[in-house]
């Protein structure tokens, strides 16, 4: 199982139609808000099913703002991160995937990418395609592969 994993495309989509080409074939799409309208578009060219979360600035968004999903054997918590102040630090976030009994939790708002695993919990965080914020601003997204075994495997990957 292959899943493209993004955030913070603010309505912009040289980034997404870059990360799409390089990423190759995927089978799920997960999008950590921020999208600014551009959700249909980003569906139109997925290809795959995709999971599309509310961001801060998402306004008028009737999207979700918090999503629990299951892909691959694993549960998943997806949401933008505003609400859990994770620009101060990832503790808040990490504690509400523990209390949800998650394996995983997704969120953006950052633009900087993380991936963490602490206290039996994976946290990813795909950075921004549009407005990266990491040192070399460059755009990124986070490509999450399963193996045979069911075992994920997280890659940050560059524009």
């Amino acid at each position: 199982m292959r899943v493209l994993i993004i955030s913070d495309t603010h309505g912009r989509h040289t980034g997404f139609d870059q990360a799409i080409d390089q990423a190759g074939e995927i089978d799920f799409l997960i999008h950590l808000g921020d999208t600014e309208g551009g959700e249909h578009y980003i569906e139109a060219v997925a290809g795959c099913p995709c999971y599309i979360v509310a961001g801060n600035n998402d306004f008028f968004s009737d999207m979700p703002r918090e999503m629990e999903i299951s892909l691959g054997g694993y549960r998943m918590f997806l949401c933008h991160g505003h609400q859990y102040q994770v620009s101060l630090g990832p503790e808040r976030i990490r504690d509400e995937g523990i209390a949800r009994n998650c394996d995983i939790v997704m969120f953006g708002h950052t633009h900087r990418p993380l991936v963490l695993e602490e206290k039996g919990i994976t946290l990813l965080n795909p950075g921004s395609l549009s407005f990266p914020r990491q040192e070399g601003r460059r755009g990124s997204y986070i490509l999450m592969e399963t193996d045979r075994t069911g075992k994920a495997d997280y890659k940050v990957c560059y524009l």
